[in-house]
């Protein structure tokens, strides 16, 4: 009998490492969701809000929904587009997705026919 104690023993002693380590993984998990999604999310959304407070008349945009336009009017949270001439609309400052990336279309056009040539074969 004394055989079946001591051998129960080391168990008992690993008992509070054991539940630590079995809490591990679950911890490093969250550690790495942290680091890899959750602070560059933030950051970027930090990074977009400051870009939202920082609008002003003349900026060229493009909203949520996918408008181009030019910001001509700001009052608090509400902002005027003119997305074409005399074609006035007014949206939410949070509406706003970022600012209009600049592409040349004829840059743009050269390379949908460089790629085409290349697939083409």
């Amino acid at each position: 009998m004394t055989g079946i104690a001591y051998a129960a023993a080391p168990a008992a002693g690993a008992g509070g490492l054991g539940q630590l380590g079995s809490f591990l993984p679950l911890i490093l998990i969250f550690v790495v969701f942290y680091f890899l999604l959750i602070r560059p999310q933030q950051k970027q959304a930090k990074q977009h809000q400051a870009f939202l407070n920082d609008l002003k008349k003349g900026n060229k945009v493009i909203t949520k929904g996918g408008i181009f336009g030019e910001i001509v009017g700001i009052k608090d949270a509400v902002l005027t587009l003119e997305i074409a001439d005399n074609i006035q609309i007014k949206v939410s400052r949070d509406a706003i997705a970022g600012p209009q990336v600049k592409e040349d279309p004829k840059a743009a056009q050269e390379g949908k026919d460089k790629k085409a040539k290349s697939s083409g074969g």
